[in-house]
């Protein structure tokens, strides 16, 4: 297949391209700074000679985004709606004016969307969708994603949880934590986290390309859940760790100030389930938290 991923240098995109390249695929990708012979450049904003690229794909997936760890102060509100709408938006006309369009464009989006639950599990068709400026992001996104319907062009949101890999993400920060003591609770540690392996993303994502009768918002999560609590407790006895500090909530607030992050990331309980996955007949490889850690920490 010829593959497009756009803003693919980052964690998800080197783990797909990877994933991508060694099934024999031609993986082209969109970066701001080329560097590589695969590598052309874009701004997320403005159409150029990349749009050839598209032509004739079988699948586009676009990652572009500003990194929402990060201050919410009014300026980086307004990068992270705009990276988001913006390379959405020019993708869109790039896509409109290519004579064989790509087959399936799949666009990047998040678990975030559903409101803060700690008993209801969030599943595509009755998640509850609330009202904040992180949910609202999620929502603008997608409705820009899903305003134009491109005759014979697939389209599939993913709504990804927090994806736990060895190269990047959150993962290598929680493990710092944890080998320094700090690894317990994060606030009242009820809070519920939704997460995937890196392994299982890229297979999800794979898997969603190969059938082509899932399109619409998916969510991209494990299908096990857990407490904040539970999870770093989890951690902790895969990295053999025999205590970890908790942290209440007024120290990650002074802490965030410090890391130049916000407590949402920590605090909001992402209670999420991938029915879709699961109904189109996608196996995880690791279901649970455990076979996650032990193959991570294994690897490590």
């Amino acid at each position: 297949m010829k593959i497009i991923i756009a803003a693919g240098t980052g964690f998800l995109g080197k783990n797909l391209e990877q994933c991508f390249t060694a099934k024999g695929h031609q993986v082209s990708i969109l970066t701001r700074n080329p560097k590589r012979k695969n590598e052309f450049h874009w701004d997320a904003r403005t159409l150029g000679e990349w749009k050839n690229l598209l032509e004739n794909a079988d699948v586009l997936i676009n990652l572009a985004g500003k990194s929402v760890d990060c201050r919410y102060t009014p300026k980086n509100r307004q990068e992270i709606y705009e990276s988001r709408i913006d390379s959405t938006k020019v993708l869109q006309q790039a896509i409109d004016q290519c004579r064989f369009k790509p087959k399936a464009w799949l666009n990047a989006g998040s678990a975030t969307i559903y409101i803060h639950s700690e008993t209801r599990l969030n599943t595509e068709e009755n998640g509850i969708i609330g009202d904040d400026f992180s949910m609202n992001i999620c929502k603008s996104w997608e409705q820009e994603f899903f305003k134009i319907n491109t005759d014979n062009v697939r389209k599939v949101a993913l709504r990804t949880s927090i994806v736990l890999g060895n190269n990047g993400g959150a993962f290598p920060k929680m493990k710092v934590l944890t080998k320094s003591g700090l690894g317990g609770k994060q606030g009242r540690g009820d809070q519920n986290v939704s997460w995937i392996h890196i392994d299982d993303f890229c297979r999800a994502v794979e898997h969603i390309i190969d059938n082509e009768q899932i399109s619409g918002a998916i969510n991209i999560t494990a299908p096990n859940p857990l407490s904040n609590e539970t999870f770093m407790k989890k951690l902790r006895q895969a990295m053999k760790i025999p205590f970890g500090l908790n942290a209440a909530v007024w120290q990650l607030e002074i802490a965030s100030v410090f890391l130049g992050t916000e407590t949402e990331l920590l605090l909001k309980s992402r209670n999420v389930y991938p029915e879709k996955l699961v109904k189109s007949g996608f196996h995880f490889t690791y279901p649970t938290i455990e076979k996650a850690f032990e193959d991570l920490i294994r690897k490590n």
